[in-house]
């Protein structure tokens, strides 16, 4: 097995109900994650109670993996 090259340090905050900031290595700017559009009602989250809209961790992973 090869020496570990890398360790991701990332800080997550839960700020209310599905929305999180993360702290990236590499980001000026923290990243938020919430929920949205059909992610949002499988898990009955009412849109209204959100705020403003962000992407789901969901929508990182499949941006990560097409990339």
């Amino acid at each position: 097995m090869s020496d570990v090259v890398y360790t991701s340090r990332v800080t997550l905050e839960r700020v209310k109900g599905p929305l999180r900031i993360a702290h990236l290595p590499g980001e000026r700017q923290p990243v938020a994650f919430s929920a949205h559009g059909a992610i949002a009602e499988h898990y009955k989250v009412d849109p209204a109670k959100l705020g403003e809209s962000h992407a789901a961790t969901l929508d990182y992973v499949i941006a990560a993996t097409a990339g």
